[in-house]
């Protein structure tokens, strides 16, 4: 298995992973478009004997500081809890933090997103449509430069369905 950036040739793949992980067709879209409008600030794909079996985004936020939105994340239903998401993740934000990245925001499970180390308590000072208990932050390479102020995902996000 290897973890690299996607490519142009692999977007009907990268497609079919997002389409089998999630209910619908939104996150296959909202990939499409966040690449599109040049979001796609770091766009990794998980690959097994040539097969994508994984890919995640992460896209620039609106924010007080320099800060990526992370997601979506899919991994085929297949190898779902075998570490794929989480490797892509891992390597994800090592990329963020290598590019010097501030922090970086994702709406999700914290029972999930805590191993990173995302914090609810990180992102309630900031205001956004996504505000609430399931926003979370992580800083990278130091505390988060503010505490407080708006942030707002890519405009691809405000499109979904």
């Amino acid at each position: 298995m290897i973890i690299r950036p996607e490519q142009p040739a692999d977007a009907a793949a990268i497609r079919r992973v997002l389409e089998a992980a999630f209910p619908g067709p939104d996150e296959a879209n909202l990939v499409e478009e966040l690449r599109a409008d040049g979001d796609a600030v770091i766009a990794l794909v998980s690959v097994d004997a040539a097969d994508i079996v994984g890919h995640v985004m992460f896209s620039p936020m609106a924010a007080p500081f320099r800060a990526l939105g992370l997601g979506p994340v899919a991994v085929a239903p297949d190898r779902q809890r075998s570490g794929i998401g989480d490797s892509l993740i891992r390597q994800g934000l090592a990329e963020a933090k290598a590019a010097d990245w501030q922090g970086v925001f994702v709406l999700g499970d914290p029972a999930y997103y805590r191993r990173f180390g995302f914090d609810p308590a990180l992102a309630q000072g900031f205001a956004s449509p996504y505000a609430g208990p399931h926003l979370m932050a992580l800083a990278l390479g130091g505390p988060l430069p503010a505490t407080n102020g708006r942030v707002d995902y890519a405009p691809a996000f405000g499109r979904l369905g």
